[in-house]
Order: C-alpha cells, then structure tokens, then sequence
C-alpha cells in the first residue's frame, strides 16, 4: 500500500485534532452526569433508578472517550515518529480510506478483524 502524502497526512492530523477536541468537549458537558447519585434526594425509586441508570451510560460514554483520547495522543506519537500509517501488527500500510473513517486506528483492516474474531 502506498504511504501517505503530506496533504493527507496534514488532513489525518486536522482529524485527529478537530475528534480530540470533540471528545474533551464531550468529556467536559457530561462530567455532571457522571457524579453519585444522590440517594438522600426524594425522588421515587423510578426516578432514582433511571437516574443511576443515566448515570452508569455516562460513565461508560466517557471511559470510551477517555480511552480514544488515548488513542489520538498515541496516534499523534506515531505522527512524530514517521510510523503513522503503518500497522502496528503486521506493519503494512494501513491506508487514507480507513484513517479517514478513523484516525487514531492502529491496525489495518485484517489485523483489526482477527484481533475482533479472537
């Protein structure tokens, strides 16, 4: 596979910036939603249920962006170190089309889905 030009690799980086700030945005506006329940509050048990509820997917929502945060600072490591595009497995190119869709991917598509069947 071929490597990237510089204009893609310029527009891979404006990606990787523009989803790491999305994803600190994100990570800022939810980090009400991710505090304790009140349980002291009177509310009925519904309500509390759902909010612990709301509470436990916003948990979630942001370990997943914390961990694709870490992703993108690892992503722009590789930048660095001329090794982005290249798949972490198997060391092949990973190409524009995927980084495109993802630019913090790692892998190229064959090693991701043996790593996804595994």
């Amino acid at each position: 596979m071929d490597e990237l030009t510089p204009e893609e690799l310029a527009t891979l980086r404006a990606a990787l910036d523009a989803l790491e700030a999305d994803l600190r945005a994100q990570l800022s506006s939810s980090a009400a939603g991710a505090q304790p329940v009140d349980l002291a509050e009177p509310i009925g048990r519904l309500s509390r249920m759902e909010a612990i509820q709301q509470q436990s997917m916003t948990r979630a929502n942001r370990s997943a962006a914390q961990r694709r945060l870490q992703q993108i600072a690892a992503a722009k490591q590789r930048i660095d170190r001329d090794a982005y595009g290249d798949c972490a497995d198997c060391g092949e190119g990973i190409g524009f089309e995927r980084l495109t869709v993802r630019p913090e991917a790692p892998l190229c598509i064959g090693c991701q889905s043996r790593r996804e069947q595994r």
